[in-house]
């Protein structure tokens, strides 16, 4: 009796463990909008990110930056952020690390205090006649000590952006021209190396690249620029095993543009390419809102990503893509929009979307500072997009899966293999205000990766895996569920709730535990109106993610 109930036991579990290598959430049995389903390929990987994908900056702006007759910086500022405050450095730590690019629109105007530079260290002061509104700018020595022990304590992977306009002599056409002097520049590098900091990479310019903001720089004579940072990095980092990354523009996309700096600098002079994004227009724009629920202007970004991505696969590169900078809305955002719940449907959207075209790493605009911080520009409390990008960099891993969608395009679907767990990551956004989706996952046949249209398919070229589940506690399958919702219901809220939970720092400044509701397999996802959800799915098989 014992030897064939042994035997039953292991007909079972065998039972139970090829059931688990196809099993996927069950489908609804009826809903709002009458039940639809997410097919995920989990046989290979569309595209890959960095581990470390999600990025933040940090901005020169002095108080005095203002737009629309509103002063939106405060003191965030790295010459002037209080490095010492308990939310931003526990905010920073809670990533593990937080990747932080530090440039902006007035690093082309900085100088370094190293001693080398013959110029005064003067702080920026306000002057309409200059460029950007701003008079030259200073780096104190002191404080890029105070910057580098905060990154340290916090746990950051710092990337700083260089003058790249030191030396260049301004044309009539607006445009600079000449050979970068890189003096000042090399002596910060030196300085830095000298004094033990880590830098992960150094970028050139900002935002000079095609036609340019604000001023440009012809790419045949940045391609120069770029191989001599190149240069003075490999002298600089000679004793070190791994050198600091090479990085550029640090601007909008321009075809033609990339393409040219890409075979100038191929195939190894430039690690890093960059690009800006704020494509819902200027931060004043009223239609903020209707941009961000539209999905067909949200799909219009895919061409930039796509584009970038095969000029650097068939411009025989090693360089990869970064979004370097992307507040969305320029000139400082928009209060209660791009610091509000709403701005997370935008913001996750084209976090999922640049994975897609193999975009190694995304940096939001700003992690303080602006209208468009991830933090409070006063009071450094998180505002609903830090939430966002803590639960993504936590929940989704590096490879990316192809999604099919049957249901309406109010509904944003994108799926990663599970970040340092079994199974997938799927991200939901529903755009609607009116429809509650209940979704059931499905996986497609790994030998028919690349079928197209799969609801039109005859049964023998796909195949949908679907188990009765039965909860944890009654030893069956579960998956964890993270719903994002707005307090009261209002898109424009500055406060997310976590599955119904309020999200806010404790007294001592520390960040909310994120802590899913498990639900059994038998169950749809059921997604409400404007709402956002992670799913963890463990027991999805999918072959790449093993």
């Amino acid at each position: 009796m014992g030897g064939f109930f042994l035997q039953l036991m292991g007909l079972c579990f065998g039972a139970f463990m090829l059931l688990a290598r196809s099993a996927t959430v069950a489908p609804s049995a009826g809903g709002a909008d009458g039940g639809t389903t997410v097919i995920i390929d989990g046989s290979y990987a569309i595209a890959s990110t960095d581990e470390d994908f999600v990025c933040a900056t940090l901005d020169w702006w002095p108080p005095e930056k203002c737009d629309y007759g509103t002063c939106a910086w405060g003191l965030a500022s790295m010459l002037n952020l209080n490095l010492a405050n308990n939310i931003l450095i526990n905010a920073v730590k809670e990533f593990s690390p937080l990747k932080i690019r530090l440039g902006g629109t007035l690093q082309d105007k900085v100088i370094y205090d190293t001693g080398v530079s013959s110029q005064n260290c003067t702080q920026f002061v306000k002057s309409n006649s200059e460029m950007f509104g701003f008079k030259q700018g200073c780096l104190p020595m002191q404080r890029w000590d105070q910057l580098n022990d905060f990154f340290k304590k916090a746990g950051a992977k710092v990337y700083f952006g260089l003058n790249a306009l030191n030396g260049r002599v301004p044309q009539s056409d607006g445009s600079y021209s000449g050979l970068w002097d890189y003096s000042n520049a090399a002596s910060l590098i030196h300085y830095t190396v000298n004094k033990g900091y880590t830098i992960h990479g150094w970028e050139l310019g900002n935002e000079l690249c095609g036609t340019g903001v604000g001023t440009r720089v012809d790419a045949d004579t940045y391609s120069k620029d770029v191989i001599n940072l190149k240069s003075i990095i490999d002298s600089s980092y000679q004793e070190f095993e791994t050198k600091p990354l090479v990085i550029a523009p640090g601007g909008f996309f321009d075809s033609g543009w990339f393409t040219e700096i890409v075979s100038k600098t191929k195939p190894n002079s430039l690690d890093v390419m960059t690009h800006h994004i704020y494509n819902l227009g200027p931060g004043v724009d009223d239609h903020l809102i209707e941009k961000i629920l539209d999905p067909s202007y949200l799909d219009g970004e895919a061409s930039t990503f796509r584009n970038l991505q095969n000029i650097i696969k068939n411009g025989g590169t090693s360089s990869v893509a970064w979004v370097g900078e992307a507040g969305g809305a320029y000139n400082s955002g928009h209060h209660l929009v791009s610091d509000s719940f709403v701005f997370s449907f935008w913001y996750l959207d084209q976090l999922g979307m640049s994975a897609k075209y193999d975009t190694k790493t995304y940096c939001r605009q700003t992690l303080v500072g602006g209208n468009y911080g991830l933090l409070n520009t006063t009071t450094f409390v998180p505002n609903p997009d830090y939430y966002s990008a803590l639960l993504w960099h936590r929940l989704m891993g590096k490879n990316v899966l192809s999604t099919n969608f049957t249901g309406t395009n109010k509904i944003r679907t994108y799926a990663h293999c599970a970040k340092d767990a079994e199974g997938i990551t799927l991200l939901l956004i529903n755009l609607s205000g009116n429809t509650t989706a209940q979704i059931s996952v499905s996986a497609q046949n790994k030998f028919h990766k690349n079928t197209k249209h799969h609801e039109r398919e005859s049964p023998s070229r796909k195949r949908f895996n679907h188990i009765k589940g039965y909860g944890k506690k009654s030893m069956g399958f579960t998956r964890e569920e993270y719903h994002l919702t707005p307090k009261d219901g209002n898109i424009q809220s500055q406060t997310m709730l976590l599955n119904g939970n309020i999200l806010a720092v404790d007294s001592s400044g520390n960040i909310p535990k994120l802590i899913p509701i498990e639900i059994d397999a038998n169950q749809p996802i059921v997604v409400t109106p404007y709402s956002i959800v992670f799913v963890h799915i463990p027991y999805f098989y999918a072959p790449i993610c093993r």
